[in-house]
């Protein structure tokens, strides 16, 4: 299995594994941490040409289970709708707010793009490793990246450090980069996604910003 290396700018390290890949025989198998349909539309487009994908939904920070329910809804009817060059597996991970709750106890109050969020993105991306590790797959990944609202060196940082603890390897992203984020909304688009205005936490319900 190939490594990354992580001295590389994010980018440039994905599209050298991708090229890696793509000269090679086998196809890879990869654990995508996805939040919503929308920021997965995109990266489920690019990744599968060149891997297997489990779709990993794993969202406890969703404040209500309606919301929670309607987002893993559009996901999974747009994993079984996108032509998809390699399979892609949804699995639903299990909805315990009450875990996040239990993380975030006392960053209540942090603005958005603070410790809060970096305990719920150590949380999200820590099971995706978990998960990945428990299916073998060669690489985990998160769809996170692709929003303007969230920090992928954070998110990368995160990724790469409970990668290393858990024993999987992390696949660095940032696809907003090269029209991600852009065609991410083409595709809503046309599909017809839900486009929710708040990442899914009951505290940053009140900054109204669109998510995808």
């Amino acid at each position: 299995m190939s490594r990354i290396n992580s001295n590389l700018p994010t980018q440039k390290a994905m599209d050298l594994l991708l090229e890696e890949i793509s000269a090679g025989n086998k196809v890879p198998t990869l654990l995508l941490h996805s939040c919503c349909a929308p920021c997965s539309s995109y990266v489920l487009e690019y990744l599968s040409s060149y891997f297997e994908i489990y779709d990993f939904y794993y969202n406890p920070n969703i404040g209500s289970k309606e919301e929670y329910e309607h987002r893993e809804q559009e996901l999974s009817g747009l994993i079984e709708r996108m032509p998809l060059k390699n399979p892609v597996h949804f699995i639903e991970g299990r909805y315990e707010p009450e875990v996040f709750y239990q993380k975030v106890k006392g960053y209540e109050k942090c603005p958005e793009r603070g410790a809060r969020c970096e305990i719920c993105f150590d949380l999200r991306l820590r099971e995706s490793a978990k998960k990945c590790k428990e299916l073998g797959c060669d690489y985990f990944a998160t769809t996170l990246t692709i929003s303007p609202l969230k920090d992928a060196i954070t998110l990368n940082r995160i990724g790469e450090a409970v990668g290393n603890e858990i024993g999987v390897t992390y696949l660095p992203s940032d696809f907003k980069k090269k029209g991600g984020y852009q065609r991410s909304i083409q595709l809503s688009k046309e599909y017809e996604l839900y486009r929710q205005s708040f990442c899914g936490c009951v505290f940053s319900k009140g900054e109204q910003h669109e998510e995808s």
